[in-house]
């Protein structure tokens, strides 16, 4: 099928990481003829990476199938509602409703290890080099490294932040638990899963399953797309 006819791809990422951490699903679903962006935010604030979404969404074609991982699933929950949209994937990810912030999601699930591993510092929460672990503890240790060296720092207050619109109650949905993840949990991704009534895959994965588990998250995402495909095709 040809490129026109195919939804673009739009990558969203989370705390501690930036476009690149989807590298390992970009070259093939461009090789597979997608249109494929990552959305360059820098989590300075909520609404200014809603923005820096939808800006995104101007660079493509249209449908496009949102992806965000993590802190990226609050972020394709509010700008996801744009018109340009025609899909959401959540990999291990936040999906708040309107009546809450992603900290206070958070809170109504016991804390993960995570939080004994980051420092505040200069306004932005770092994650020190021993957390890595937590977060990616499943990837080989050079490319633990790799995720340390490179890790973007957000906004202290970030997860207090709230930006309206809820686009997994109008938008399709599909939904990657990661089922040792260590920094949401589990059981959040499965809560917030089943309330959006999204098609939803587990893997046995850290909270980087793009980046251990690469086919996996591929295969979820063309599901999606393919979904895209069909109903614009109807």
């Amino acid at each position: 099928m040809s490129l026109q006819r195919k939804p673009s791809i739009v990558f969203v990422h989370g705390l501690w990481a930036d476009g690149s951490c989807f590298s390992k699903l970009i070259p093939t679903l461009q090789n597979e003829g997608f249109e494929v962006i990552a959305s360059q935010h820098g989590l300075d604030s909520y609404a200014s990476d809603v923005n820096c979404v939808k800006r995104t969404l101007g660079r493509v074609s249209n449908p496009a199938v949102l992806v965000g991982h993590s802190y990226g699933g609050s972020v394709i929950t509010a700008g996801g509602t744009d018109p340009r949209v025609a899909a959401l994937v959540y990999v291990a990810a936040f999906a708040p409703d309107a009546d809450e912030t992603t900290q206070s999601l958070q809170e109504k699930f016991p804390a993960t290890d995570i939080f004994s591993h980051i420092e505040v510092a200069d306004g932005r929460i770092w994650l020190k080099r021993d957390g890595v672990s937590s977060f990616a503890g499943d990837l080989p240790e050079e490319e633990q490294e790799l995720v340390w060296a490179t890790h973007a720092a957000p906004v202290a207050d970030l997860f207090t932040q709230k930006v309206e619109g809820t686009a997994w109650r109008s938008k399709p949905s599909w939904y990657v638990v990661a089922t040792k993840d260590r920094t949401i949990q589990p059981e959040l991704e499965r809560f917030v899963a089943k309330r959006m009534g999204a098609t939803v895959f587990e893997t046995d994965s850290s909270h980087v399953p793009m980046l251990s588990q690469p086919d996996f998250v591929l295969d979820v995402i063309r599901r999606a797309a393919t979904a895209v495909q069909k109903n614009k095709a109807a």
